[in-house]
């Protein structure tokens, strides 16, 4: 495993470089050697889209999203790759199904995907200083618009 997240990295700093033939090749054969590898299939879809060849995107990122169908960066990459295509009803379908997906991620806040955190522990929590007690004052400032009684 250590050698396919090396592979993967050395892709990456492909890409970053801007040699996205060398990072799809790189990406390719970390998923011929390991189909599941997400991280990789997402970055495959990517490469593909800065290259240009958004038909192509459009099918690793429909893989992609696959592999964990609720992701919002999948659905994110795949509007953007059907826009290019020029699919739009395609491109809005997954700009709200990555909406939905960042809803879900937001209210459920899970650890690594699968079970939900355990509430902060009080002990731990940083100490906040307590409010100033609202003083209230009998008397009422000046109201400059009644006129005064002489």
């Amino acid at each position: 495993m250590a050698e396919l997240v090396e592979q993967y990295d050395e892709a990456m700093f492909a890409f970053s470089t801007g040699d996205y033939d060398a990072a799809i090749a790189r990406l390719q054969a970390v998923l011929e050697r390991d189909p599941v590898f997400f991280d990789a299939q997402l970055a495959l879809g990517v490469a593909l889209y800065r290259k240009g060849d958004y038909a192509a995107a459009v099918v690793e990122g429909l893989k992609a999203e696959r592999l964990r169908p609720g992701e919002q960066l999948a659905h994110t990459n795949l509007s953007l790759f059907y826009m290019k295509t020029g699919d739009r009803a395609a491109a809005e379908h997954h700009a709200l199904r990555a909406r939905v997906a960042s809803w879900k991620e937001g209210s459920q806040k899970t650890r690594a995907g699968t079970e939900p955190l355990p509430p902060p522990d009080p002990e731990l929590q940083l100490a906040r200083p307590r409010p100033e007690p609202v003083k209230i004052s009998a008397k009422f400032p000046d109201m400059p618009w009644k006129k005064k009684q002489s």
